[in-house]
């Protein structure tokens, strides 16, 4: 007989006792094939060779064979097991181990391997470090400068909630692109993204274009929750309030019955209409779709950013 490891230390102790939500079958539109390219192979041993943890596997994306088989991987810094229990996401809860002193090198060498031109390195919450790992996020943005200063980086951070002076510090580090997840609605915080407060993620964001306004500022909503039309497109006036440059909306997806159920699918038209409405709103970006998810054609989307940004900079001969 196997043991499993799970079975001794459950990946998400605090919903072992949920009961077993059902969510509606999944239609056509979010179906994906199992990845079993060549480079999908070599994209995960390198990531077992330098011993790196990917957002990609932990959180079960389903984009992880097309992303893996051109090597673009999400690392995952400062471990694999978060502080938080949001209701929605698939990483280990618990206590952390301490962090890595050696991880800003082997990120920087992976990114090297992998001769990335755009990267994401997004994190567990750690709320049991006192600056929530920004002097980490630091380091290794400046590690990947130094070994491929040709890259662009872009970072998906926690909410640094109680973390005073946390922020500046990563803003100091200048990656080219700040992004942290609003994730959902205000009105299902507490049932979604408990431990979490939508004003301040909101105010998180506003603060670094404060800060820095040469860094693009970017933020993710999922949808089929339960939220409301009305609900997604003030949270969309809401950003653009707080200057955010890029939104990516996509489909919720439930990692196991323990999580919280999918309310619906929503149609391919429908997430067009979301991007109509974001659009209307002057975002400088908006990726929109089932599939969508934070790092989802990063290294393309970089670049449309950039000349989005050129475009609206250039004023006619007077």
């Amino acid at each position: 007989m196997v043991t499993s490891l799970e079975k001794i230390r459950p990946r998400h102790p605090e919903k072992v006792n949920n009961p077993e939500y059902s969510s509606p079958k999944k239609p056509s539109w979010i179906r994906v094939k199992a990845p079993n390219s060549e480079e999908y192979f070599k994209t995960r041993e390198l990531m077992r060779d330098l011993s790196l943890n990917t957002v990609c596997e932990e959180a079960a994306c389903p984009n992880i064979g097309e992303c893996w088989s051109q090597r673009h991987a999400t690392m995952m810094i400062l471990g694999d097991i978060c502080t938080r229990a949001c209701a929605f996401c698939n990483v280990i809860t618990g206590k952390p181990n301490g962090v890595d002193p050696d991880e800003p090198e082997r990120v920087a060498e992976a990114v090297s391997k992998l001769k990335l031109r755009h990267v994401v390195i997004t994190s567990v919450d750690r709320d049991d470090l006192k600056d929530g790992g920004a002097t980490h996020f630091a380091r290794v943005i400046r590690q990947i400068r130094s070994a491929s200063p040709e890259t662009t980086i872009e970072i998906l951070t926690p909410d640094f909630l109680r973390k005073d002076g946390a922020l500046e510090v990563v803003v100091e580090a200048q990656p080219e692109v700040f992004n942290h997840n609003l994730e959902t609605v205000p009105s299902l915080y507490p049932s979604v993204r408990p431990g979490a407060k939508y004003s301040h993620s909101l105010n998180l964001l506003s603060r670094v274009k404060e800060l820095d306004k040469a860094i693009f500022t970017k933020s993710g909503l999922m949808v089929g929750l339960g939220e409301t039309l009305k609900e997604v497109i003030d949270v969309m006036d809401e950003m653009r309030l707080a200057d955010i440059d890029f939104l990516t909306i996509g489909q919720y997806l439930q990692p196991t019955k323990k999580h919280i159920a999918i309310d619906r699918f929503v149609t391919p038209n429908e997430f067009k209409e979301l991007e109509d409405e974001a659009l209307a709103r002057q975002f400088l970006l908006v990726s929109s779709g089932p599939l969508t998810r934070s790092s989802y054609h990063a290294d393309e989307d970089f670049k449309k950013l950039v000349v989005e940004r050129q475009r609206r900079q250039v004023r006619p001969n007077s």
